[in-house]
């Protein structure tokens, strides 16, 4: 009988890694940071998920779909894990979502019908024109449930005071020159020319600019009229809607242009891939600063030292 061979002691030893990687100690060993863009969701997810503390944000992958890009995020807080996907940005549970694919596919269809369904300006993320897009929704449930000439006249009254709110945004982010006269702070027609000649300037702007401010007086014209007729019905407080919510649109989008314009190269590596943040913390009311993609370029205040 053939006696077996006697086996060898195993002396190596194997550590077999039985606990994670503690989440505040995740990024230490993230090889493409982003800042300021996980800073952008972190803010957004402990704006959603008010309850929680972000520990860890991490982009995992972008996609291009149909021209639309969308950015994927894996978040840890201290009690969940949630994916974090943008255009629009929305936050969806790892538990119920476990597969990324399966959620960005969900996510584009959601979005799709989102905006198939509304025109309003875009209110997901912090914003220094949330008042003015908080009262414009105000107006708009309003004219949903409106049944008298009454209901219809307070339909105009808040789109008035949007309108009012909306010239107050870009007053705050706008340079008016010395020896310009500023009008009232109601006189939103007046404001609209003044505004206008500063963000829009220019001969090559000039049928632009005369387009964006017919556009703003014949609105505010019609929510006045709005206001006041004994007459306001159904069709007439829709039409001030949607006209309002032109104005609110094309207003931000040339103030928006100006900032663009000045940034549209990294003055560092010369780069475009410039993206745009917003961070309540600077001034009174928040604003927008930029970043490069490609570099460590930021024009934030708190890095002009750096």
């Amino acid at each position: 009988m053939v006696k077996p061979h006697d086996e060898k002691e195993v002396t190596d030893e194997c550590v077999v890694h039985d606990h994670p990687v503690p989440p505040e100690e995740l990024a230490r060993y993230s090889i493409d940071r982003d800042p300021y863009s996980e800073a952008d969701i972190a803010s957004y997810v402990e704006g959603q998920a008010r309850d929680e503390e972000v520990q860890h944000v991490e982009r995992i992958k972008t996609e291009v779909v149909l021209g639309d890009t969308y950015e994927m995020w894996d978040v840890t807080t201290d009690s969940n894990r949630w994916w974090v996907i943008t255009n629009l940005t929305n936050l969806y549970s790892q538990k119920h979502f476990p597969s990324l694919d399966y959620t960005l596919s969900f996510h584009i269809g959601l979005m799709m019908r989102l905006r198939s369904r509304s025109d309003n300006v875009d209110a997901g993320e912090p914003s220094p024109f949330d008042e003015v897009i908080r009262r414009e929704e105000q107006a708009s449930d309003r004219h949903d449930s409106a049944v008298e000439a009454e209901d219809y006249q307070t339909v105009g009254m808040l789109l008035r005071e949007a309108l009012i709110s909306l010239i107050g945004a870009l007053r705050r982010r706008t340079e008016i020159p010395e020896g310009i006269e500023q009008p009232q702070d109601a006189n939103f027609i007046d404001w609209s020319i003044v505004l206008m000649n500063q963000l829009c300037p220019g001969s090559s702007n000039k049928t632009l600019r005369q387009h964006l401010k017919s556009v703003a007086k014949e609105s505010w014209q019609l929510v006045n009229w709005l206001t006041h007729s004994r007459s306001a019905n159904q069709t007439a407080s829709s039409i001030a809607i949607h006209s309002c919510q032109t104005v609110i649109g094309h207003f931000i989008q040339i103030l928006e242009r100006s900032r663009f314009d000045k940034n549209e190269e990294c003055p560092v590596c010369k780069s475009r891939n410039i993206r745009t943040h917003f961070d309540l913390s600077i001034g009174d009311d928040g604003e927008y600063f930029s970043s490069c993609g490609v570099c460590d370029w930021t024009d934030h205040p708190d890095a002009a030292g750096e």
